[in-house]
């Protein structure tokens, strides 16, 4: 959105150049054209009978050129296209922030441990390539058993996004006294995973003899679960129809893979976020009470799905969270803007602004807030 204000910006500017240009050019053809005719009047022998001759003629000639006001038509013209390109600058201001001061504090950090963030984020995010290029580059040592355990986990990660257990099977059996100490049963909540793929995908003979290998461990501790999954049995190669068909939501392997992620960060000693996640640069920057003493952050913190308990809304311009001050709003084209967009919108546009989804235009004053 920020480069499409940009260009429109820049289009305004680039067409009130060319029509001053033109303008100009206008003003300089017609001066020369006078000045032309009366050359040629002057050089003319019939002129030489004239009574005043050439006085006459000059004087013919201011006459005219006062009457074009060149001067003054340039001037305007000039005058227009700096308006233009001092909107432009404000724009490029505004949305490029050329103001580095939010970005950098004069604080004296250790220079090891913030080059071992950054890496660790990388490792966190699965570029550990580009980790071991930074720790390399910072010339501190390789942290081979970090890495080694952040590689594990994305291997994970990546197998369960295709519904292979496998990894995640050998990680559970390798830390199986760790995850009965903190009360875990992922074990459970993986097997039942695979059981439902095999229900729906092979035969209930299949489905049954996974069962007995697999869940006779929990049969007597999760006894209600069980006689579900037992249920589910009877609907074999049509889960879909069925009382159970919940169970086929591709969001239990979403949940299920978060949380085997947060307990192998727990197990391994790791934050389940990278320190470079938080989005704080304004907190830092802003000039505010100290958010420390705030009965709230003043930034919009993304939780994660278990602490969402209603809907929410983010803007698709400015991709901020809706809040109090910044709530959403609807245009007449039905279309939804967060209301600090809606504003940026109208301030680089002449009294109504374009919606960025659809070429219908509305006014500020057109726009409804929503209670979402």
């Amino acid at each position: 959105m920020e480069l499409s204000s940009i260009k429109d910006a820049f289009d305004r500017v680039a067409k009130k150049q060319k029509l001053s240009s033109s303008k100009a050019q206008d003003v300089v053809d017609q001066v020369g054209r006078e000045i032309e005719q009366a050359l040629a009047t002057i050089q003319s022998p019939c002129d030489q009978s004239t009574l005043f001759g050439p006085k006459s003629v000059l004087a013919d000639l201011k006459f005219k050129l006062n009457a074009i006001r060149a001067l003054e038509q340039l001037e305007g013209s000039q005058k227009e296209l700096n308006s233009s390109l001092t909107k432009y600058q404000k724009v490029l201001k505004k949305l490029l922030n050329p103001d580095i001061s939010k970005e950098y504090r004069n604080v004296d950090f250790d220079t090891q441990l913030v080059n071992q963030i950054i890496a660790n984020h990388f490792c966190h995010q699965g570029l550990c390539d580009v980790g071991d290029s930074i720790i390399n580059e910072a010339t501190k040592p390789d942290a081979t058993t970090l890495k080694s355990q952040l590689l594990e986990m994305h291997q994970i990660i990546e197998a369960m996004k295709v519904r292979n257990i496998q990894p995640a099977l050998k990680w559970v059996s390798a830390n199986g006294e760790k995850l009965v100490q903190i009360g875990s049963n992922i074990v459970l909540k993986i097997h039942k995973l695979q059981f439902v793929d095999v229900l729906q995908n092979g035969t209930r003979a299949e489905a049954l003899k996974y069962a007995q290998t697999y869940f006779a461990p929990f049969a007597s501790i999760h006894e209600g679960e069980f006689q579900k999954l037992m249920g589910c049995l009877l609907y074999a190669g049509r889960l879909e129809s069925s009382p159970y068909s919940d169970l086929m939501s591709p969001i239990h392997w979403e949940m299920t893979t978060e949380e085997l992620v947060r307990q192998f960060c727990t197990l391994s000693g790791q934050s389940y976020r990278s320190a470079l996640s938080q989005k704080v640069a304004d907190v830092i920057a802003g000039k505010k009470p100290e958010w420390q003493a705030m009965k709230q952050l003043p930034v919009a913190v993304q939780l994660s799905k278990e602490f969402q308990f209603h809907s929410i809304f983010v803007c698709p311009v400015s991709k901020d969270q809706g809040s109090e001050e910044n709530p959403p709003m609807l245009l007449p084209c039905l279309h939804v803007l967060c209301k600090l967009s809606i504003i940026k919108l109208w301030k680089i546009s002449t009294g109504t602004f374009k919606c960025p989804y659809c070429p219908s235009e509305a006014t500020v004053d057109q726009c409804r807030q929503l209670y979402i």
